[in-house]
């Protein structure tokens, strides 16, 4: 595990107990949840588990992912049977191939797991990523432009072998703590 990265986790968590509290699910993860076909969800880079507590909420079996350890105990202490939890360094991840019906990521950017993540969904399998991008208008300045992605570029991580559901650039949902703007992708395996 990348010690600095879980320590670096572990202490914003510590920090600012506010990013542990029980909050809404992406709002574009519960449109997506009726175009699912099958039960078996993950979500990398879980947090506390905001999305992964309303997946179980509606049935789906899900492992959720994540290096923090003091979130996922958080997430744990929930109580949900559905929901299994692991403590894994995602730079070195890759889920098994064709064993998801759902894949979810969500404020987190590793541009090297996405095709491992494409490659996880079952045939009509569907992937949802949405996460923060460079914008000026972006209040958070001091973001490392390494974790920010660059205007239509979830698209290119695409061949003809995903449909794109849904493609979208907005600002994020007002509970967040900075104003920033974000990319969202819903992709379907063919």
């Amino acid at each position: 595990m990348a010690l600095q990265d879980k320590i670096k986790w572990d202490k914003k968590y510590q920090e600012t107990p506010t990013l542990l509290e029980n909050r809404n699910p992406s709002n574009k993860l519960t449109k997506i949840v009726s175009k699912t076909k099958g039960n078996k969800a993950l979500e990398i880079a879980c947090g506390a588990g905001r999305n992964s507590i309303y997946l179980a909420k509606v049935g789906f079996n899900v492992e959720a992912l994540d290096i923090s350890q003091i979130a996922l105990n958080t997430l744990k202490k929930q109580g949900y049977t559905n929901i299994i939890t692991k403590c894994i360094d995602l730079e070195n991840y890759h889920p098994n191939l064709d064993s998801y019906n759902l894949i979810i990521m969500t404020n987190y950017l590793d541009r090297d797991i996405i095709p491992h993540l494409a490659n996880a969904l079952t045939k009509d399998g569907i992937l949802f990523i949405e996460t923060y991008m460079d914008d000026k208008e972006n209040e958070k300045r001091n973001s490392n432009p390494d974790f920010l992605l660059k205007p239509d570029e979830l698209k290119t991580f695409f061949d003809e072998n995903y449909e794109i559901l849904e493609y979208d650039e907005s600002f994020n949902e007002s509970y967040e703590l900075y104003r920033m703007k974000k990319q969202s992708i819903i992709v379907r395996k063919l």
